[in-house]
């Protein structure tokens, strides 16, 4: 893991920010992510929440409770760092460390890995959580941010 990728994956949370996120917005995002993985007919579980609530979920076929979980524990981290799980993963790799040797915090609650990303909103900062879980770390980040860049692309449309 190398600081030009933490340097990536902080622009990326400049970048793709909203300008107001409600429940409605965030049935839409699960539902263009929804849309998303079928036809590319991934097996992944979705999540979104807002302000704790977890406001769309989708398992598709080929995932299993181990996927509800590893979102639950990816959206941990991003909860308490405020930064995307993959973020949060390589910038203790970076520092020489991993997040389960320096973190101090239960792996059983909290992972690390690629996969969940801060819901931010211009002027107020994190307001929820966007994730996958069911590819490997890099493609479920890279899947997640490709559709927020698509979905906001498509907001500012509107």
């Amino acid at each position: 893991m190398s600081a030009e990728l933490l340097a990536e994956l902080a622009a990326q949370e400049e970048r793709l920010r909203f300008t107001r996120f409600d429940n409605d917005t965030a049935l839409a995002l699960g539902a263009h992510l929804l849309e998303a993985a079928r036809a590319e007919e991934l097996a992944v579980t979705i999540s979104v929440r807002r302000g704790g609530q977890r406001i769309y979920h989708a398992a598709l076929p080929g995932t299993s409770a181990d996927n509800d979980d590893w979102i639950d524990r990816k959206t941990r981290v991003v909860d308490r760092y405020g930064h995307s799980s993959y973020y949060v993963g390589t910038q203790f790799k970076v520092e020489g460390s991993t997040f389960e040797e320096s973190s101090r915090l239960d792996p059983g609650l909290y992972a690390a890995h690629g996969g969940v990303f801060p819901v931010i909103v211009e002027g107020v900062g994190p307001v929820g959580t966007v994730g996958v879980s069911g590819l490997p770390q890099a493609e479920d980040h890279a899947f997640v941010v490709a559709q927020l860049e698509e979905f906001l692309g498509l907001q500012e449309a509107q």
